[in-house]
């Protein structure tokens, strides 16, 4: 048995989706989480249950909502599961009319009784079900209440015929299904030919798309100009799709009516109280970059680094030691020693020591998500981006982008209009993902000391006025303007739940820790094996190693930009792979996984300044090779993908050029 869990975005859908199968996926307190179907094993009945993307209908504004009509098209399925907001029921039962219309036994699962509660709404769940025919489960998604009884009742309709509503809408509409059904009656579709009419109808493009595979252009054209044609003269609308949402709304009213009871006067709610001053024109955007500094004092004046030196303690120290003592008592030779202990412990140490402060950074990043702050963060964003070519929807893949680029970029795909969701993609590689943060720690710890918090806030920072420009500059230079439309879900205010955000914060940490247990291991090894060998064979002195020479070609090209030196230009190139292996490249070079003693070297290579000047080059220098794949997937197009690479080099180039030779001339030196 396949059951579709489809619902409107921010209902709960993920959340009833993690009780429902045991696993957990992310869960984020914005509209456009889920981008493409996750798929799931039923824990109490067999059977799998697929996640698809939040959407308000199954017309397709964007490239993730349209995961979900190719699903109806093309995919089987016995059942669906709707999940509701019973806060806004009248709205989400407008993508339930579509479910109920495609005749899959569908099962509502009634999310959020405690919010409409709040807000004065009180449904009966019982005379509801009755109306609509269907079972309707008060549940609540984020506890689990009402899962088992939404389980029993997915193995009670199973098999059984869906509840199909009887909605007329009107003379030129319903001539239109039946032409539309007429010629597709030859053609043996598994698909409800009435549904796929009224898709069509509505103006859904991949819905028209696929009867064009057995129906001609030209036949289906002349169908829809008719509708169109007869709407406008015979009714007071201006479209076959509006007349439909109508005809649908009216129904919804009727089947609802006897269901809901709203209090009149209802006293205004803590969200809305919160919203007033969050979401001030004025003060919108100082509360989100004082959250912002916040969130770096935490993770490093606070929490994040006093942790990251007792595990720099360890590794260095009692782990170093057992590691050497292992080799010793096996009989290791001094090529296995030096390549575990200054290859792969001094690499993948070096790394690792920054754990707590990347994991302090994302319970932050979640603690935020999961109250319902970053939704409104968009919001505020929003009269900020609209400005340079965006809209606040692209707020959300850069803020992800902060955790790792690759998603960051793949969620570009809620974006609706092209050029925005393109620049999206182009520009999000510019926010500091988590692979740097260990970079700036690395230096802001030998460097900056007593200023750490400000001195990595001001490169977050950097990321996104560098992006605001650019997509500016993009939008008017290489890319025709198009309308924005920009709509987003502001969920209530909630307590986060310690356990969600510690799945969040794993869910987003872990795949650092992956990365240090596989690829940054293979890197370091790799990088070692270039520093041990030369072109005088085998343990040579690093400065004659291969390392050396490849780094060297680089190393003139950065001298204006206070690090000429080779270490830094091998250092660079291997960032290409992952930005963590910078670290491990460092380390390796100075043969050290303490991250104190390596700081230390550092201080003899650079200069406060010059420091500055590489962590801007790094912020902003070319994206990791896996960046680059998915810009390439997401954007479609080489063109795109080879521009995202130069552009970043040049702006790296010059910015980290203006800094260092600027703070030169401000300094006098």
């Amino acid at each position: 048995m396949i059951t579709a869990l489809v619902g409107n975005p921010n209902t709960g859908k993920t959340s009833l989706f993690n009780h429902l199968t045991g696993s957990y996926e992310y869960v984020g307190n914005w509209s456009g989480v889920t981008v493409e179907k996750k798929i799931g094993r039923l824990k109490e009945i067999k059977g799998d249950l697929i996640d698809l993307p939040g959407v308000y209908s199954l017309y397709p504004f964007s490239k993730d909502e349209s995961v979900v009509i190719q699903f109806f098209l093309n995919e089987t399925f016995e059942n669906i599961i709707n999940i509701v907001d019973a806060s806004q029921l009248e709205r989400n039962l407008q993508l339930t009319v579509q479910l109920l219309e495609f005749g899959s036994p569908v099962i509502i699962g009634l999310n959020m009784i405690d919010v409409a509660e709040r807000r004065g709404i009180h449904i009966n769940a019982a005379t509801l079900s009755r109306k609509l025919g269907l079972p309707v489960v008060p549940i609540t998604a984020r506890s689990g209440k009402g899962c088992h009884e939404l389980t029993q009742q997915l193995t009670s309709i199973n098999g059984v015929k869906g509840n199909i509503p009887n909605i007329q809408y009107g003379d030129a509409i319903e001539l239109g299904i039946t032409k539309i059904t007429e010629i597709l009656k030859e053609k043996e579709l598994n698909l409800p030919t009435r549904w796929l009419a009224l898709q069509v109808l509505e103006g859904n493009p991949d819905a028209r798309i696929y009867i064009e595979q057995w129906v001609s252009k030209d036949s289906v054209q002349k169908i829809i100009d008719f509708v169109e044609r007869e709407v406008k003269e015979k009714t007071s609308f201006s479209s076959a799709s509006r007349l439909i949402f109508e005809k649908r709304r009216i129904w919804i009213d009727e089947v609802i009516q006897d269901s809901i009871n709203t209090q009149s006067e209802q006293k205004k709610n803590w969200t809305e109280r919160i919203d007033k001053i969050v979401t001030n024109r004025w003060l919108g955007i100082p509360i989100f970059l004082f959250f912002m500094f916040l969130m770096f004092t935490v993770t490093f004046d606070w929490i994040g680094t006093p942790l990251s030196d007792l595990l720099d303690s360890f590794i260095s120290g009692p782990l170093s030691n057992w590691i050497d003592a292992g080799l010793n008592a096996v009989g290791a030779s001094s090529f296995i020693q030096d390549l575990v202990t200054d290859g792969i412990v001094a690499g993948v140490g070096g790394v690792l020591v920054f754990v707590p402060q990347i994991f302090v950074l994302f319970l932050f990043i979640s603690l935020l998500e999961d109250s319902g702050y970053m939704a409104r963060a968009a919001l505020v964003m929003d009269r900020v981006l609209e400005k340079v070519g965006l809209n606040g929807k692209a707020f959300i893949p850069m803020v992800i982008g902060f955790g790792c680029n690759v998603p960051g970029v793949m969620a570009a795909r809620t974006i609706e209009q092209p050029k925005e969701r393109l620049l999206t993609v182009l520009l999000t590689p510019l926010m500091s993902c988590s692979a740097r943060l260990s970079i700036y720690a690395l230096f802001v710890g030998a460097f900056f000391d007593k200023h750490q918090a400000i001195v990595v806030f001001s490169l977050y920072v950097l990321g996104i006025v560098v992006a605001l420009v650019l997509a500016k500059l993009f939008s008017k230079v290489l890319m025709k303007n198009e309308p924005s439309m920009f709509v987003i879900e502001l969920p209530p205010y909630r307590v986060p739940h310690a356990l969600t955000l510690w799945r969040s914060t794993w869910d987003k940490g872990k795949g650092f820790v992956r990365k240090a247990g596989t690829f940054i291991f293979g890197g370091s090894v790799a990088i070692w094996l270039l520093s041990y060998f030369g072109p005088g064979g085998m343990g040579v002195d690093l400065d004659h190693s291969f390392l050396a020479i490849v780094g060297g070609w680089f190393a003139p090209l950065l001298a204006p930009l206070g690090f000429g030196i080779w270490q830094a230009g091998a250092a660079l190139i291997t960032g290409f792979l992952a930005k963590e292996v910078v670290v491990s490249t460092m380390g390796i070079i100075y043969h050290t996984p303490d991250s104190t003693a390596l700081q230390g070297l550092l201080s003899h290579y650079f200069t406060p300044l010059s420091a500055y000047s590489f962590l801007v080059f790094v912020l902003l220098y070319i994206p990791c090779v896996a960046t680059v794949a998915a810009i390439r997937n997401e954007s479609s197009s080489w063109k795109w993908t080879v521009f995202s690479i130069g552009y970043a080099l040049v702006i790296a180039y010059v910015l980290a050029l203006i800094v260092y030779h600027g703070g030169k001339l401000i300094l006098g030196i």
